[in-house]
């Protein structure tokens, strides 16, 4: 929803930035990471979900609705369900649990599913955290 490089006051070319609807992780994603920490060296990976999140929010109302989603977007529903599978605790906005859900629930997976990003991680190479841009005010809070 906004360049990266204005939240974190960089100037264009000075992040790698990897975007994909809902912050969903793939073999895509996983091997531009790779690529990012292993040939640019890059120290520290974010994953910034935000608030009002367009697929997360279709994500809900398609598995709410006990329906399909169209085409590929069944993919992404599918990646976004284990953030979705409990309901927000009361008086929580859904969509931005939800977000906040699926941030902490990828910066797990990624060294998970990546030996070469894990390795990286545990030789302090590389740090991974979690990230919740709300798009009112303009913050980013680091959640993990």
């Amino acid at each position: 929803r906004v360049p990266p490089e204005l939240l974190f006051d960089q100037g264009l070319g000075d992040l790698f930035v990897i975007r994909v609807a809902g912050n969903i992780l793939s073999q895509n994603i996983l091997a531009s990471l790779e690529y990012a920490a292993e040939h640019l060296k890059v120290p520290l990976a974010v994953v910034l979900g935000h608030s009002r999140c367009g697929a997360v929010k279709a994500a809900l109302e398609t598995l709410a609705a006990d329906a399909e989603a169209p085409g590929h977007i069944a993919s992404l529903v599918a990646a976004l369900t284990p953030a979705l599978a409990d309901e927000a605790p009361l008086g929580e906005d859904p969509v931005d649990w939800a977000v906040r859900k699926n941030v902490l629930l990828v910066t797990q997976q990624v060294p998970l599913n990546s030996p070469l990003l894990a390795a990286r991680r545990k030789s302090r190479r590389l740090k991974i955290v979690g990230g919740y841009y709300d798009l009112d005010t303009g913050a980013v809070e680091i959640i993990a």
